[in-house]
C-alpha cells in the first residue's frame, strides 16, 4: 500500500466515524426526520460532463454527456443561517442501467490533506466542498469535490488521493422546485457507477444512515 493510500484510507477512517458520531449525536438530542442536513432546498439542475483527457476507469467522469439531476443544498446541523455550518450538496443523477445514483458533498478544504476535514461557512458554496470519504477505483482512492464557478453554476472535479483536482463537469443549478421535496438522498444504497465504496467506508457510514433511515420510517 502506498503512503497515499494509507493517508487516503486514513482519512477515511476518521471521517466517517465523525460523521456517524454525529448523527448519533444530533439524532439524540435534536430528533428530526433527517438528523444531518434537516432544512434545505430541493432542485432541479442539469449536470454536463465534458469528460478527462487522462481516464480514471469511470464512465461517469471519463465520458462526456448531459443530463437532468436533483439538486438539495442544505446546512447539516441546522444552525441559525446567521451563523456558519457545515453545508451539503447532494445530487442524484440516473445511472446509464436506470438505476439512480447518489452524491454527497460537503464543506471543507482544497488541500492535500484539508479535503478531508469538515469546515463551516455562512454560504452553501462559501466555501469548497469534498465527499470526505474516497471511492475505490481502478486508479486508486479517489475524492470528488465541488467549487463555486459562477452564480448557479458548480465546478465538479475529482482527485486520486492527495493528487491534482481535474475538472471534469459543471452543475447549473436552477431556482425551481423539484417535484419531490421529501427526496431522500443515500450514497449507501445509491451508487453511482464505477465509484465503488471501500467496505470499511461502507461500515463507518451504515450506522448514520441506518439511524437517518428509521428516523425518517
Amino acid at each position: 500500500m502506498t503512503l497515499t493510500s494509507s493517508l487516503t484510507r486514513g482519512a477515511a477512517d476518521a471521517g466517517g466515524a465523525l460523521l456517524a458520531a454525529g448523527a448519533r449525536t444530533l439524532g439524540a438530542v435534536r430528533p428530526a426526520p433527517k438528523p444531518l442536513h434537516p432544512v434545505g432546498r430541493v432542485v432541479t439542475g442539469q449536470l454536463h460532463r465534458q469528460g478527462l483527457g487522462s481516464r480514471t476507469g469511470v464512465a461517469f467522469l471519463d465520458e462526456p454527456g448531459d443530463q437532468d439531476v436533483v439538486v438539495r443544498e442544505s446546512r447539516a446541523i441546522g444552525l441559525p443561517e446567521a451563523l456558519p455550518d457545515i453545508h451539503g450538496l447532494a445530487i442524484r443523477v440516473v445511472n446509464q442501467d436506470g438505476s439512480r445514483g447518489d452524491l454527497l458533498l460537503a464543506t471543507t478544504g482544497w488541500g492535500r490533506l484539508t479535503r478531508f476535514v469538515l469546515t463551516a461557512s455562512r454560504t452553501t458554496y462559501g466555501r469548497p466542498m469534498t465527499t470526505l470519504l474516497p471511492y475505490r477505483t481502478e486508479g486508486g482512492p479517489l475524492l470528488l469535490g465541488a467549487r463555486s464557478a459562477s452564480p448557479g453554476v458548480v465546478a465538479l472535479a475529482c482527485a486520486v488521493g492527495d493528487g491534482r483536482w481535474r475538472q471534469f463537469a459543471e452543475l447549473v443549478v436552477s431556482g425551481e422546485d423539484a417535484p419531490d421535496q421529501e427526496i431522500s438522498f443515500d450514497p449507501v444504497l445509491n451508487q453511482v457507477t464505477g465509484l465503488e465504496q471501500y467496505p470499511v467506508v461502507l461500515r463507518l457510514r451504515e450506522p448514520a444512515y441506518s439511524s437517518a433511515r428509521r428516523s425518517r420510517a
